[in-house]
Formats: structure tokens, sequence, C-alpha cells
């Protein structure tokens, strides 16, 4: 499993979304970089936004940190596959 830190910090690149397409790909964590609504968050083709915000009409505050809960047992990390947001910018964790 990879390590949190080298996660964080990016070590594989990062893109930033700041429209409301949608980007696809396999991705470890999401950071707000301003206040953001979010459209959608998938994993393996499923939504799973309400997983990880309250109350996904509200806007989600600069600086958050969304990584996807690992629930596998076989040691194989989860990923997020797809975001797309309503308004405001992420850098996408890759």
């Amino acid at each position: 499993m990879e390590e949190p830190l080298k996660i964080i910090a990016a070590t594989q690149g990062t893109f930033v979304l700041n429209d409301t397409s949608e980007f696809t790909g396999n991705f470890d964590a999401i950071v707000v970089l301003e206040d953001t609504i979010f459209n959608k968050i998938e994993i393996d083709g499923t939504d799973v936004i309400s997983n990880y915000i309250s109350d996904p009409s509200s806007v989600v505050k600069l600086g958050a940190i969304i990584r996807p809960n690992n629930t596998l047992n076989l040691g194989v990390p989860i990923k997020f596959n797809s975001v797309q947001l309503d308004s405001g910018s992420v850098a996408i964790v890759l």
C-alpha cells in the first residue's frame, strides 16, 4: 500500500480541475483549492459523493482533503476514478 505521505506530497503529480468538465482516471486524493461544490465523486463507476460530503449541495471549504476510504482487505488501495464540479477548483492527486 502506498504511504499516505507520498500520496499527499503528490509524488505522482497533480491535475488542477477548475471547470465543470468530468475528470476521469485513477487518483488518490482530491485537494480543495477554493470553496467548491461537487457534482459527483465516483469509485468504480458508482457515485459515492454522499460517503464523503454530508451535504453535497453545500460548499466544501478551501483546504479540505478527500481520500478514499480503504475498505479492501486484499491490500489493494481503493482509488477515485471520476470527479465533476459544479463550481470551484480542486487539485487531483495522481
